[in-house]
C-alpha cells in the first residue's frame, strides 16, 4: 500500500516537473522570436497607423498642417544703381525685412491610385500678412535689380543680330534701365506691369522661343491662393512599403523633369513631409522643390535634441550647391552654364531667365559670389539650409528652409543696356520659412521609443523566466541528490569493517538484526563490567530505518533496581 502511494505521488511530481518544463521552453522561445521580429512587428503597427489613406491618423495633418507657417522674406536695397557702369565700383546692398507672412497650406485634387500605393495633388497655399511679425510696411519702396529686362536680353543673348535687335530697340523705346523702384508689395503678391511683357504677349514674332506665363511680374505673383503653379504631384502612400511614404513618384505626370541632364532630372526624393525611416548617422535625404526643378540633397551633420526628441539634423553643405567642381556627380545640374560652387543654375526651369538659387547671402558658396557686391555676411545661424528628422519614423521636428534668388547680369552682344558692364550674380531677395514641432505633437511622438524599448524589455523578460523555469527541475534535482548525499554522508554505521548508510539497509529486521550482531560482538570482545548492558542509567541508542520504525541498538533500558 505505502508503495502505491508513493509511486502516484512521485508521478504527479514528475507531470507537474514536466508541464513546467514545457511551459518554461514555450516562454522562453517567445521571447526570442518577439525579440528577433518586434522591429518588424512595430513596423508592421505604424505601417497601418501612418501610411496615407482617407481614414488614417495622419491624413488629416498630411492635408492640412494643423498649424500656421510663416514666411520671412528679405530684399536687397541697392544704393549706388547710378554706379553699375563704373568697373571699380561694386554694387552696394542693403538688407531689409523681414516681411512676415503667415502661409496657410492646403492639398487639393486629390486622386488615390492604389494600383501602384501612390496618390496624386495639388498645392493651394493662401497668405496673410503679418505686420506685427514685420519689421516695415508693403508700403516700403526700394531700388532692385530690372528683373523683366534682364531676362528679355537673357533671352536673346543666342538670338540671331536681326532678331536681337528687336529687343534692344523695345528696351530704348520703352526706357527701360538697369534698376526699378518698386513697393514690396509690388515686387511679392502683387505684381506690377511692365511694357516688355505686354509687348512679348502682343506680339507673337518671336515665336515659341519666348514664353510669358505671367501678365504681370512679381517674385510671388499668382502664388497666393493657386494650385497651379507648383504642378502636380504623385508621392507613395507607403501602403505597400512604409519606407516610400511620402517618397515623390512623379511630378506634372513625369518621373524626369527633363530640365536637367541624365540622373540630375529624375524626380526622387521627399515632397517634404515625410523622410525614410530608420535613419542612420551618416545618411542623407534629400526633398525635392518644384520651383528649381530639382532635388536637393541633405546631408547628416549631427544629433540634437528637439522638444525631448532625439533628431538628425541634416543640413544644405557645399555638395548641395555644388556644380561639379568639388563633386564630379553634379556636373549634369550645370545647366549648360557651369559656375563655381555655391549657385544653382535653374535657367531652364524658369522659363529661360538667368535664375541662379543659393543660400542666403551665398551660404556655404564660394567666396567669388560674396565678392562680387557689398553687404553680405553669411553665417550659419541665419543663413544655414536644415531639416532635423526623427529617425526611426522620418517626421520632420523642425525645418528651416532658406533660399535666395540670384540673377546673372553679364555683358550682351547687342543689346545696348548690357554693354560695358561687369559679371555679376546680383542677390535679390531671399525667404526663409522655419517650422518647429508643437509640444503636444512631441508628446505623441514620444511614445514610440517607449514602445520599442517595452517591446525589446517584454521579450528579454519572456526569455529569462522561460530559461528559469526550464532549468527549475533539473537544477531542483541536482541539490536534491547533493542534500540527500550529505545526509547519508553523516549518518553512516560501520559493519565489517566498512561505513554502511543507514539507507542501505532493506528493512527494519535487517537493522535489528545488525544492531543484535553489534551487541553480541561487543559483549564478547569487551569485560562484563565494561558491557553496556552493566552500565546504569544507559539509555537505548535509537536508528530509524528508511521505514520510520524505531529499533533498539543496545537495550531497552535496565533500571538500577533489576538484577541479573
Amino acid at each position: 500500500m505505502p508503495t502505491t502511494q508513493n509511486s502516484a505521488m512521485w508521478g504527479q511530481k514528475s507531470n507537474r516537473k514536466l508541464i513546467i518544463g514545457i511551459f518554461g521552453f514555450c516562454l522562453g522561445l517567445f521571447g526570442i522570436l518577439c525579440g528577433m521580429f518586434w522591429l518588424d512587428l512595430f513596423d508592421w503597427i505604424m505601417q497601418k497607423e501612418m501610411a496615407l489613406a482617407p481614414d488614417t491618423r495622419v491624413y488629416d495633418n498630411w492635408k492640412s498642417p494643423p498649424m500656421d507657417l510663416s514666411l520671412d522674406i528679405y530684399l536687397y536695397n541697392w544704393t549706388n544703381p547710378e554706379e553699375f557702369g563704373n568697373l571699380s565700383t561694386k554694387p552696394i546692398l542693403e538688407q531689409v525685412g523681414p516681411y512676415r507672412f503667415t502661409e496657410r497650406p492646403d492639398k487639393v485634387d486629390i486622386h488615390w491610385h492604389p494600383e501602384n500605393a501612390s496618390v496624386s495633388y495639388r498645392r493651394r497655399s493662401l497668405f496673410y500678412f503679418d505686420a506685427e511679425g514685420s519689421n516695415g510696411s508693403l508700403d516700403d519702396e526700394i531700388t532692385t535689380l530690372n528683373a523683366v529686362a534682364l531676362s528679355a536680353a537673357a533671352t536673346a543673348k543666342h538670338w540671331p543680330a536681326v532678331k536681337r535687335s528687336f529687343v534692344d530697340v523695345g528696351l530704348k523705346m520703352y526706357g527701360a534701365e538697369m534698376s526699378v523702384q518698386k513697393t514690396i508689395d509690388e515686387l511679392l503678391f502683387t505684381g506690377y506691369n511692365d511694357a516688355m511683357i505686354d509687348v512679348a504677349i502682343a506680339m507673337p514674332i518671336f515665336g515659341d522661343e519666348v514664353k510669358v506665363p505671367f501678365d504681370k511680374f512679381g517674385w510671388f505673383y499668382t502664388r497666393n491662393g493657386s494650385a497651379d503653379l507648383t504642378g502636380v504631384f504623385n508621392v507613395f502612400t507607403g501602403a505597400d512599403q512604409l519606407a516610400k511614404l511620402g517618397q515623390m513618384h512623379s511630378w506634372n505626370y513625369q518621373e524626369n523633369t527633363g530640365f536637367f541632364d541624365s540622373y540630375c532630372g529624375m524626380t526622387n526624393g521627399s515632397a517634404g513631409e515625410f523622410q525614410p525611416q530608420h535613419l542612420k548617422p551618416g545618411d542623407s535625404v534629400g526633398l525635392f522643390t518644384p520651383d528649381m526643378c530639382r532635388t536637393i540633397p541633405l546631408d547628416y551633420v549631427e544629433t540634437m535634441d528637439v522638444e525631448g526628441l532625439e533628431g538628425y539634423k541634416f543640413s544644405g553643405g557645399p555638395r548641395s550647391v555644388d556644380n561639379g567642381t568639388q563633386y564630379p556627380e553634379n556636373l549634369c545640374y550645370c545647366g549648360g552654364e557651369c559656375v563655381p560652387s555655391g549657385v544653382m543654375n535653374i535657367s531652364s526651369c524658369r522659363f529661360g531667365s538667368p535664375v541662379f538659387m543659393s543660400y542666403p547671402h551665398f551660404f556655404n558658396g564660394d567666396p567669388y559670389f560674396v565678392d562680387q557686391v557689398e553687404g553680405l555676411s553669411p553665417n550659419q545661424q541665419d543663413h544655414e539650409f536644415y531639416m532635423v528628422v526623427q529617425p526611426s519614423t522620418g517626421i520632420p521636428l523642425e525645418v528651416a528652409a532658406r533660399f535666395q534668388v540670384n540673377m546673372l547680369v553679364e555683358p550682351i552682344q547687342g543689346i545696348s543696356l548690357y554693354t560695358d558692364i561687369p559679371r555679376i550674380f546680383f542677390p535679390l531677395i531671399w525667404f526663409e520659412q522655419k517650422v518647429r514641432i508643437t509640444p503636444e505633437m512631441a508628446d505623441q511622438l514620444k511614445v514610440l521609443p517607449i514602445v520599442m524599448l517595452s517591446g525589446q524589455i517584454f521579450a528579454g523578460i519572456c526569455l529569462l523566466v522561460g530559461i528559469t523555469l526550464l532549468c527549475w527541475t533539473p537544477v531542483q534535482s541536482l541539490l536534491a541528490t547533493c542534500r540527500h548525499r550529505r545526509y547519508d554522508l553523516s549518518t553512516k554505521t560501520k559493519t565489517n569493517g566498512q561505513y554502511k548508510s543507514r539507507s542501505q539497509f532493506s528493512s527494519a529486521e535487517e537493522l535489528k538484526s545488525k544492531a543484535s550482531t553489534l551487541v553480541c560482538e561487543k559483549s564478547v570482545k569487551g569485560s562484563p563490567d565494561s558491557s553496556p548492558l552493566l552500565e546504569k542509567g544507559r539509555k537505548p541508542m535509537i536508528i530509524k530505518s528508511q521505514t520510520g520504525e524505531s529499533v533498539a541498538t543496545a537495550s531497552t533500558g535496565i533500571s538500577d533496581n533489576k538484577q541479573d
